[in-house]
């Protein structure tokens, strides 16, 4: 017989785990189990027939970029915090490059809508916190001199002005390219001096720092 997909063999054998006592096997408990426990939940909803969280992350970028008259800025928003939320799975941040979602993603820093424009900072904050792959696919897609631009603007919101620094303060940390494009795009005013160490957390967070003191207060 041929070899079954990975995924295919994990399923059979959690339905055989689940389904039929081992030899010798103790009395059974009355403690409720979870039938769920040991299936990764992309397993799960294969074996339920459910939508994959790639899908909802798919469907929420189709969402997010479908033209006005189809969504409206509410349900806009919805799908933006679904994507959102999932991408806080290291696995889903990671799956935003194979299902080319960086690019819808990255263009909607320039979204006409300030609310969107804020939660692309977000969700690019979100995707490489911790993250080293997210990092490189965000330096690599021009994320950071977009992400720098919405930081100092003088035109821009408060809130879209915090997301980008704080999408910023996630870029760099540890990941020196992205500490050197940063360099290239702001103000000399914001140096100290240049030339900074991205493993050494005390410069970059002067740097944010400043950054964070230029966002107008309410």
């Amino acid at each position: 017989m041929a070899d079954q997909p990975a995924s295919l063999s994990q399923l059979l054998q959690w339905s055989i785990t689940h389904t039929a006592p081992s030899d010798g096997a103790a009395e059974p408990s009355s403690q409720p189990t979870d039938p769920s426990r040991g299936l990764d939940p992309e397993m799960l909803a294969q074996l339920l027939g459910g939508p994959s969280d790639a899908d909802r992350m798919r469907d929420a970028m189709a969402a997010i970029t479908a033209p006005p008259a189809q969504i409206d800025m509410h349900n806009r928003m919805i799908a933006w915090d679904n994507f959102e939320q999932l991408i806080e799975n290291l696995d889903n941040a990671n799956n935003i490059e194979p299902l080319h979602l960086w690019t819808p993603l990255i263009q909607q820093l320039g979204a006409e809508e300030a609310e969107s424009r804020m939660m692309a900072a977000w969700c690019c904050s979100t995707a490489v916190q911790n993250n080293v792959k997210s990092q490189e696919r965000l330096l690599a897609m021009g994320g950071v001199p977009l992400l720098a631009a919405l930081a100092v603007s003088g035109e821009e919101g408060r809130e879209v002005r915090r997301k980008a620094v704080n999408a910023l303060s996630s870029a760099v940390r540890n990941y020196q390219p992205a500490l050197e494009e940063l360099e290239k795009c702001l103000p000399a005013a914001v140096w100290k001096s240049k030339g900074l160490d991205a493993g050494e957390m005390e410069q970059v967070d002067e740097v944010i720092g400043k950054l964070r003191e230029g966002i107008p207060r309410v």
